[in-house]
């Protein structure tokens, strides 16, 4: 096994957190094996690996969303143990989860100060009033003044909901601050605005624990990079002196092999109309969107965060219920609910994966029988020895990493929740697809497999829609690519091999 490069401290730097020998299980599944590194002040360390490899399990552990089976965190000295995520930020960690991390329910500004509210309480009396006053100048100092702290957080989309957690996270001054994937949910600008954050942790002398699968992301934006695999550390590495091809292969253990994108140009679409999507309006989303979607064609859409185009998905597949406009299949069919669209053969997959895509708490086999109940049923009545067969070889084939069948997707790691999730819709074999952020969270091995996956659709007939920030990704796997703006489509390019991302960019400004 790989060490660690180099156990010297350098002279302006001391050791902020020691990880020693940590191990964790969930059944027979070991999720942290033996795990000791260490960390300093005023460094962003980067932990990366594939899904599944352990590090949202071990950080989980850190700021006690977890409890470790063995082993110790020494921050600053003193061993902690924390028993939830509040105990951890008293303590002095903190996390910004890759989920969602605020409660539906509640204001920003109470999700802000969640756990943390006796603060504002004097002789049994909560000064709501006072509350207020100090989250709003939180956001006034974070610059995220386009949120009021007084609405409830459900109003805010997903994003906002994830500039909230930054406040959260980060706001009393904790010593190690965890990002776990949370720059997938976030635009370019939101990006932008985490990053400072980071920078601005680092430079008053803290840490920051900095999870992504945007390999040049971690590269650019940390100081050292530690490298998890099936749970066992394998080294550290400077962010200066490494790069994609080196973290790849430290990640995987092997060089990867095969094309990452698609390499074919010029290939001829299919005049077959499968979808006919004419004058689509959602308010506040969608502004009169028309286009059509070709058999054998994957159609992608891009956008900045609030474009509309993550509207889209949920128009086609039925789930806008104020929607206007027709979606319209081949056999004349209009779209106009859920369990039509799941019945004539649509899937589609949510960008908010554990919310919208799947049910966390169920078991994977139930999870991936949900929209074929019908057919895995047959003639007879439905038993779980029926389901077990329907889903065991779909979640082999698709290679989801689990204790067993029959494991809670709520146990997964994100990665292998979208395994899930692709299962469900190949066990369906539907012919058209919408795949809103399918790679989100995901590891550049995992994503392979699902750009191989859509490609073997798109020439096996199936139709897809790709909805992506990740530009590299639409040009890389569309036949065509239209761009949103306002809530309408700015602009469309074909399938080139000189496509670039600035061309893109320029239709989205």
């Amino acid at each position: 096994m790989t060490q660690e490069i180099s156990n010297n401290i350098p002279e302006n730097k001391k050791i902020r957190l020691q990880i020693k020998n940590l191990y964790k299980s969930f059944g027979i599944t070991r999720a942290v094996q033996d795990v000791s590194f260490d960390l300093y002040a005023g460094e962003v360390h980067a932990l990366i690996g594939e899904n599944g490899s352990g590090k949202s399990t071990l950080v989980s552990m850190l700021t006690g969303i977890h409890e470790k089976d063995s082993g110790t965190f020494i921050l600053d000295g003193e061993e902690i143990n924390p028993t939830n995520q509040v105990e951890a930020n008293k303590m002095g960690a903190s996390i910004i989860v890759q989920e969602l991390g605020t409660l539906s329910g509640l204001s920003v500004a109470e999700n802000i100060f969640l756990g943390h509210e006796d603060r504002f309480v004097n002789m049994g009396v909560k000064n709501t009033g006072k509350m207020n006053k100090e989250a709003s100048d939180l956001l006034k100092k974070y610059g995220f003044t386009h949120i009021n702290v007084t609405d409830p957080i459900d109003r805010y989309n997903f994003e906002n909901r994830k500039l909230v957690e930054i406040v959260k996270a980060t706001y009393f001054g904790p010593k190690v601050v965890v990002i776990d994937e949370t720059t997938t949910a976030l635009s370019q600008n939101g990006r932008d605005e985490l990053f400072k954050h980071m920078d601005r942790i680092r430079d008053e002398g803290d840490t920051v624990i900095f999870i992504s699968h945007d390999l040049q992301e971690v590269i650019d934006h940390s100081d050292r990079i530690s490298v998890l695999r099936d749970g066992v550390y394998i080294t550290t590495v400077n962010s200066e002196d490494t790069d994609e091809d080196e973290l790849k292969k430290l990640m995987v253990g092997r060089e990867l092999s095969g094309q990452y994108y698609r390499e074919d140009y010029g290939e001829e679409i299919s005049d077959e109309v499968v979808l006919d999507v004419k004058n689509v309006s959602v308010p506040g989303e969608l502004n009169d969107v028309s286009f059509q979607l070709h058999k054998g064609e994957i159609l992608g859409f891009g956008g900045l965060s609030g474009s509309g185009m993550h509207e889209i998905g949920k128009a086609i597949f039925g789930a806008s219920y104020d929607r206007t406009g027709t979606v319209v299949l081949a056999d004349g069919t209009e779209i106009n609910d859920i369990p039509t669209a799941i019945d004539k053969s649509i899937a589609y997959t949510s960008k908010d994966r554990d919310t919208e895509s799947i049910v966390l708490n169920q078991s994977i086999v139930e999870n991936i029988c949900m929209p074929s109940l019908d057919e895995t049923r047959g003639k007879g009545v439905l038993t779980t020895t029926k389901m077990i067969e329907f889903a065991s070889p779909l979640a082999e084939m698709i290679q989801v990493k689990m204790a067993s069948i029959r494991q809670f997707v709520s146990e997964l790691s994100g990665g292998n929740k979208q395994r899930v999730v692709l299962a469900r819709w190949i066990g369906k074999d539907s012919d058209i697809l919408v795949l809103d952020s399918p790679t989100r969270g995901i590891d550049v091995k995992v994503k392979q497999d699902i750009y191989t996956l859509m490609d073997d659709m798109r020439k096996n007939g199936k139709a897809v829609i790709l909805i992506s920030e990740e530009l590299m990704e639409l040009i890389g796997m569309c036949d065509r690519i239209l761009i949103m703006k306002d809530g309408e489509i700015n602009g469309e390019v074909q399938r080139d091999v000189d496509l670039s991302e600035n061309q893109l960019i320029t239709m989205m400004i």
